[in-house]
């Protein structure tokens, strides 16, 4: 059950953004704190459905970034980087009020947490990032060879088995059947230039900011290797360092118990 334990139910919204219609799950809570909650690459705001409803004490908003889930593919295939920061920024503008916030990013939503931290430092309380560094050198080339569809939910399963890739049960988390077949709700060729992006050196955008930072890395990760991870830490002043040694790049898929721990831990602190 998704609502398991949080409020009545959990309510899809949908809010516009330049010219883009963007969704987003609120997980409901009385709560005056804010946590909005970031995807990564090829996932969903549903992603975090597991972990949304252990914050209790929270309003947690999980935002379907543009081209995932429910929300609009960008027609001109628009995946700056401050398309991402605008995104996030319009949903707390015209959904939460204009009032700060806290944010939690895997991956792709790391690096935007930390990017709209910098940018918008009176907007954010704290950030939680989820295994991306401060140089980003990300290959999603497979999913060319994804195809369109497929004729079964095992077929798109074992397509995904087919490119290399280890953590099926992430990237199927994010599909759709239509008159077609199985396919996947991203904007597999916006990927592709949203990757490149993502990519580069951003280190001043992470010394940005100076809210606390949580960076939780997963020892085992093929995108943050543990020294940037410990170099990270050691230059910005206001920031922890927890590595999960028995985790890949999706700690909160690996070890959601322990995750959620850590998280709730820091969050406790800080307030």
């Amino acid at each position: 059950m998704l609502n398991s334990g949080h409020n009545d139910s959990v309510m899809r919204k949908y809010f516009n953004s330049g010219n883009l219609r963007l969704s987003y799950l609120d997980f409901g809570g009385d709560s005056e704190q804010v946590l909005v909650m970031l995807h990564g690459y090829m996932a969903n705001a549903r992603s975090f459905s597991e972990l949304a409803v252990r914050f209790k004490n929270w309003r947690v908003i999980s935002l379907d970034q543009r081209g995932h889930g429910w929300s609009d593919h960008p027609p001109g295939e628009e995946y700056a980087r401050d398309d991402y920061v605008d995104d996030i920024l319009n949903l707390v503008r015209s959904e939460l009020g204009g009032q700060p916030v806290t944010i939690l990013g895997h991956s792709l939503g790391g690096l935007n947490a930390y990017q709209f931290a910098a940018r918008h430092s009176e907007l954010v309380k704290a950030v939680i990032v989820e295994d991306i560094g401060a140089e980003i050198k990300a290959d999603f080339s497979f999913a060319d060879k994804l195809p369109f569809r497929s004729a079964s939910l095992k077929e798109l399963r074992d397509s995904l088995a087919s490119v290399g890739l280890r953590a099926i049960d992430y990237f199927a988390e994010s599909v759709l059947e239509d008159e077609h077949g199985w396919g996947f709700r991203t904007d597999l060729k916006g990927l592709q230039i949203s990757v490149l992006q993502s990519n580069g050196v951003w280190w001043d955008d992470w010394l940005g900011s100076s809210c606390p930072i949580l960076l939780i890395h997963g020892r085992k990760s093929f995108i943050l290797d543990t020294n940037q991870a410990k170099r990270m830490e050691e230059r910005r002043p206001n920031t922890k360092l927890i590595v999960f040694e028995q985790c890949g790049h999706g700690v909160h898929t690996d070890d959601l118990h322990g995750y959620y721990h850590v998280v709730n831990d820091f969050l406790t602190e800080k307030k």
